[in-house]
């Protein structure tokens, strides 16, 4: 055991070790799901897999509580997997290793998971206590939120009984948030044709790395580097100036993570070696000097590799530099109505080029439909002029904001009396599985809480230990006054 289940409150943190010990990367969450179903039926509680996979685990209310609303306290049991280039971690078997840094829980290399192990981690520990207070209660934990939103879209009516979702993947402590953006993947297929390289020219990959990357909704206001777009920046402005014939592009991972990380392989005449060479350190100042504030770190490196076999043709090769140059990406709109709030916004999350074809997986999100909506057509005008293919898949819903809300009324007042000040009330442009739910469950009453996370989505994930434990007060108060069932 680490020094994790030290920290207060020691229930919670004990269960985020415990979850931190077992992979559970998207799409692979089921060693987490048996042994939270194994301790679930060891602790006599009412434990149902659903049939995409939700875990559905009912307690029965504390004495004198019976006669409450039914609350679901909401976390989804996936992680996204990101790592530093020199960190040796395999994500499907490999645990995460927390370190107490400071005042911050962080993970060695990775993302931590705090995003949203804190909140699976809260709602397992109020099931196992015997001395919290709470009505009826279930949990609910979804699978595959972080690529797909998966268990949510799954999800069917019946399933539950609550009247009330306490959804625990927001990220700042003191802020109440009532709605979500929605959003859609957007995949651009570019056909590809290949041609024999000129023998003599040495082969060479282009990385680039350093960059902070981060949660393509929390963090994209930001302004930080996307490392697909700024190669792309880099060879629209010198691949013919440098006779490069490229062999490939690959960059990010995820397609709701800013990437950091991109590389691009080429063959170039000898002749052109010196000034390309040269061409690299005038872009690495460049760019460190136009993210001095936002992404300071930027590194190109470059490195003779094998010769390569094939090259794009000519054609392709300019297609896709210029579709890439030319695609929009980051903050679309500002709301209008939510002062600091990313209305609409475009990530550029991943670039990988295969036998057939180049693929670049672009994630749109919204505050509202018609925002999501204009920049399909955006990339839709894009790829049209660049003769590719586009798809539109996994749509997701908002979650409209409801000003009314019982449920958030109760945690503004619970706050209030607790902390002696007024929380904000929010809307995040990041996507909450709340507006799903909504569709099975359209009378539900929903709010979402949670502690103070940092940088979520890549290796500088981190969570202020502090707020854990203030998260956890309020949680706690809330279902003490949770109301009586009309």
């Amino acid at each position: 055991m680490t020094t994790l289940s030290q920290l207060q409150p020691q229930p919670l943190w004990q269960w985020f070790e415990q979850i931190c010990a077992i992979p559970h990367p998207s799409k692979h969450e089921q060693a987490l799901s048996s042994f939270i179903q194994d301790w679930a039926k060891e602790k006599q509680l009412k434990v149902v897999e659903d049939k995409v996979g939700n875990l559905i685990i009912q307690k029965p209310a504390t004495p004198g509580m019976e006669d409450r609303k039914v609350v679901v306290i909401q976390a989804h049991i996936d992680m996204v997997p990101q790592k530093n280039a020199d960190k040796n971690h395999d994500f499907l078997t490999d645990p995460i290793q927390p370190v107490i840094d400071g005042e911050w829980v962080k993970a060695s290399g990775t993302t931590l998971g705090a995003d949203n192990g804190i909140g699976m981690a809260s709602a397992l520990a109020i099931l196992g206590a015997d001395d919290i207070k709470h009505g009826p209660l279930e949990v609910l934990l979804t699978i595959d939120e972080e690529a797909g939103m998966t268990g949510a879209f799954g999800l069917e009516a019946g399933m539950l009984e609550a009247d009330i979702l306490i959804n625990t993947d927001s990220e700042q402590e003191g802020e109440i948030y009532m709605g979500c953006a929605g959003g859609v993947d957007a995949q651009i297929t570019l056909p590809m044709v290949w041609q024999a390289p000129e023998p003599t020219n040495p082969t060479f990959t282009l990385s680039l790395s350093g960059l902070k990357g981060g949660h393509s909704g929390v963090n994209i206001h930001l302004g930080r580097g996307n490392a697909n777009k700024l190669l792309a920046r880099f060879l629209f402005n010198h691949e013919e100036e440098l006779a490069l014939e490229l062999t490939n592009f690959t960059g990010g991972s995820l397609r709701n993570a800013i990437p950091r990380e991109a590389s691009v392989s080429f063959m170039i005449p000898t002749e052109n070696v010196d000034r390309l060479q040269q061409l690299i350190q005038d872009f690495q100042a460049l760019v460190r000097e136009e993210l001095a504030i936002a992404d300071p770190d930027m590194v190109l490196t470059l490195e003779e590799v094998p010769a390569a076999t094939q090259v794009m043709s000519e054609e392709t090769q300019q297609t896709l530099i210029e579709l890439l140059h030319a695609c929009p990406n980051g903050v679309t709109r500002m709301s209008d109505e939510i002062e600091g709030v990313t209305e609409t916004s475009l990530n550029v999350g991943v670039i990988s080029t295969e036998a057939e074809s180049v693929n670049i997986l672009c994630l749109i999100r919204s505050l509202l439909d018609s925002g999501r909506q204009e920049v399909e057509t955006v990339l839709n005008a894009i790829t049209n002029l660049a003769g590719a293919d586009i798809e539109f898949s996994g749509a997701y819903p908002g979650w409209k904001p409801d000003s009314t809300s019982p449920v958030m009324a109760i945690v503004k007042e619970t706050y209030e009396a607790i902390y002696h000040k007024e929380p904000t009330i929010m809307v995040i442009h990041a996507g909450l599985e709340c507006g799903l739910f909504k569709k099975p469950y359209p009378d539900m009453d929903m709010v979402s809480i949670g502690p103070t996370i940092r940088f979520p989505h890549s290796p500088d994930e981190k969570v202020l230990i502090e707020t854990v434990d203030q998260y956890w007060k309020l949680l706690l108060a809330v279902l003490e006054r949770i109301p009586t069932k009309d």
